[in-house]
């Protein structure tokens, strides 16, 4: 039994059509897509601990998401991880925006939200954000109340 070419070109087209839609849904999942059509700015933010903090974790401010983590490095001489975060450059930040680090949902994936200052001055490509907060190991939070448990 031979299907007919017209078939065969549209049972082709559609099969294109779904390889092409998995692809786009794979880059979407895997946070690979970036701001690669627009210009962007860098800056870096220390932290004493970024938790399970990966390359590539949305970067938010309000809940908007304007950027990514571009690059995550041990700093020897402050003893403290440097985060570079890469930014949308329609998103100015003032010098005394504060840094924190999230989980989404109670086991989700670690993300950066970002608390515009009040200061007048922005940060711009290589500057450093100052106020930082780390992120909170649920680990250590257990062994806590553990302790604390243990010793009443």
């Amino acid at each position: 039994m031979r299907l007919s070419k017209k078939t065969e070109i549209m049972v082709g087209i559609f099969v294109l059509l779904g390889a092409i839609s998995v692809i786009l849904l794979a880059l979407n999942v895997s946070n690979l897509s970036n701001f690669s059509a627009e210009k962007t700015y860098q800056i870096k933010a220390y932290f004493d601990n970024i938790g399970g903090l990966r390359t590539r974790a949305k970067v938010s401010m309000s809940g908007v998401k304007i950027g990514r983590v571009s690059h995550i490095t041990y700093h020897p001489e402050r003893g403290q991880a440097e985060v570079t975060l890469t930014l949308n450059p329609k998103f100015k930040l003032s010098t005394d925006t504060q840094a924190s680090i999230y989980t989404a949902g109670l086991l989700g994936e670690q993300y950066i939200s970002l608390e515009p200052g009040a200061e007048d001055d922005v940060l711009t490509t290589g500057n450093i954000i100052t106020l930082t907060q780390s992120a909170m190991v649920l680990e250590e939070i257990i062994g806590k109340v553990m302790v604390n448990l243990t010793s009443k």
